[in-house]
């Protein structure tokens, strides 16, 4: 087993407590998500969190065009 993929890997754990369905990911992008930098780690959970906080205006842009937007 790859330690990126090791169940007591910092960034896996770090993605799961920010919400991040790793249970749906495939086996391939579970290994690259848990070989994030610190850096590219914060970015993206920064980046979910603040993608969330917008979550009904998304869902309101998917229901009205289609999903063509997101």
């Amino acid at each position: 087993m790859n330690d990126s993929d090791s169940p007591a890997n910092p960034a896996l754990t770090a993605l799961a407590a920010a919400g991040f369905p790793l249970d749906t990911l495939s086996e391939e992008q579970v290994v690259v998500l848990g070989s994030l930098s610190p850096q590219e780690l914060d970015l993206l959970v920064d980046l979910k969190t603040r993608l969330d906080e917008l979550e009904p205006e998304v869902q309101a842009h998917t229901n009205i065009a289609g999903g063509a937007l997101f």
